[in-house]
């Protein structure tokens, strides 16, 4: 059991306040949103590496840290168990923990892709997986995905990244259609340049001239936002969606136009 293996968690008594898992939470918009959301009166289960960092973001919202390495096979399990032993259920998961590295594809460390594929992507689908079905038993919830424009229409030197967030996009949108009238929700969240330490892990900083980076706390606002309404899919600045629009319906012209602007 997850309390055995990890002695400084507890059970807690189920709470009548909403419940949010946030994966990534010990900086940028993992921890902007559950700031956020502990305003909004949601009580939150904060999930990362830097078990400091959550351990002091618990201490400022009232949430409950649950550190886990999401880059393990068994991570996304451990936490999933944690969390519903912690809360007793979880109603929305907000999967924004990320890895990138920029550089040519055939450069990339073995390492670091591995790291990427399993944080990025396969991490998400498997606490899904183990938290989908109470969800859909108590017909509520909502499952929010940090993807990247990045997935959306590719980025040079960043194949590796763009990959695991375009499979993630592609997964919100399958799952969208097998959870209509469940009572379930899919988000999908896409934001361009995001300013947090982001880029500084990946080993190289921000180099284009646009889109300039939004703050972390404007991606969490569209994470709060998207979890309490209908829309599905939001671009992060909403401009985004036009260069997106344009991959998707010509995407020989956009081409032209990325190799020309950068």
């Amino acid at each position: 059991m997850a309390d055995e293996a990890q002695p400084g968690r507890r059970k807690s008594q189920p709470t009548e306040r909403p419940v949010a898992l946030i994966t990534g939470a010990s900086s940028g918009i993992g921890l902007a949103t559950a700031i956020r959301l502990a305003e909004a009166g949601w009580q939150t289960l904060l999930s990362g590496t830097d078990r400091g960092r959550l351990e002091e973001l618990a201490d400022r919202t009232g949430g409950r840290a649950l550190p886990e390495d999401l880059s393990k096979p068994d991570g996304p399990s451990r936490l999933a168990e944690a969390a519903l032993a912690t809360a007793g259920r979880v109603d929305a998961l907000v999967a924004s923990a990320g890895l990138g590295w920029r550089g040519p594809f055939a450069d990339t460390p073995s390492d670091t892709l591995d790291r990427m594929i399993e944080v990025n992507f396969a991490a998400p689908l498997r606490l899904v997986r183990l938290l989908l079905p109470d969800m859909l038993e108590r017909r509520h919830g909502r499952i929010v995905l940090v993807g990247s424009m990045a997935g959306q229409v590719g980025v040079r030197d960043e194949s590796g990244y763009s990959a695991t967030k375009g499979g993630l996009a592609m997964f919100a949108e399958s799952l969208w259609y097998e959870l209509r009238g469940t009572g379930v929700g899919v988000r999908l969240v896409l934001p361009g340049a995001v300013d947090t330490p982001f880029f500084d892990r990946r080993g190289t900083p921000y180099q284009r001239d646009r889109p300039r980076p939004v703050s972390a706390e404007r991606v969490a606002d569209t994470v709060v936002a998207t979890i309490t309404t209908e829309r599905d899919r939001l671009y992060v600045p909403h401009w985004l969606g036009v260069p997106a629009r344009i991959h998707g319906v010509a995407p020989g012209v956009f081409r032209r136009m990325a190799s020309r602007f950068g």
